[in-house]
């Protein structure tokens, strides 16, 4: 699976964005997708992930209420939106894949990773 990412950008805060992540494979459908983001001096954590049909999604507590995700696999494409955004969201954000199609949180149980779309937020 081969996966782009973009919509990353500066932005104030209180803003929002909408990240896209496009797959390059043909049974999307089959792969849960998720996103998770990494600051400067910071590991890489969760922050949201859906299943392979989009009814199973589940969200970090920081981002809880504040960023939706969602995908079309009409598409190939999994989205994160985020609303209300906070200078501690800043980082850079990778969309991941994982075969095991349900929705899981760690690293390990993705198989691939796209590039990084950068989201600064400024104060």
């Amino acid at each position: 699976v081969q996966l782009q990412a973009s919509g990353g950008g500066l932005v104030q805060a209180g803003a929002f964005l909408r990240l896209s992540c496009t797959a390059t494979v043909e049974n999307f459908g089959s792969w849960s997708m998720a996103w998770f983001r990494q600051a400067p001096g910071k590991s890489r954590e969760f922050v949201s992930g859906i299943n392979y049909r989009g009814g199973s999604t589940a969200y970090a507590d920081s981002v809880q209420g504040r960023f939706t995700i969602s995908r079309d696999n009409a598409k190939n494409t999994v989205y994160l939106q985020m609303n209300s955004l906070k200078p501690e969201d800043a980082a850079v954000y990778y969309c991941a894949a994982s075969s095991l199609g349900r929705v899981v949180t760690d690293s390990s149980d993705y198989d691939s990773w796209g590039q990084g779309t950068l989201v600064t937020v400024s104060s």
